[in-house]
């Protein structure tokens, strides 16, 4: 696998969920530099015993109603 695809979404109090997309991974931080170490984390630990994806992307979904 050369890149795990995560989809952010971003809560109303202001903070981030990422979940892998293909995978069971997902974390949460407060701010978006957090997030990226989080992800970081998470992946490692992930696949302790087995190869990384060679690149992350955070794909960050954004959710609006107008009425």
């Amino acid at each position: 696998m050369n890149e795990l695809v995560f989809e952010v979404t971003q809560e109303s109090d202001g903070g981030y969920v990422a979940e892998a997309l293909g995978e069971s991974i997902i974390t949460q931080a407060d701010t978006w530099e957090e997030l990226r170490a989080h992800v970081k984390e998470a992946v490692k630990a992930f696949y302790f015993d087995r190869p990384a994806p060679a690149s992350l992307r955070l794909h960050l979904v954004r959710d609006e109603v107008l009425a």
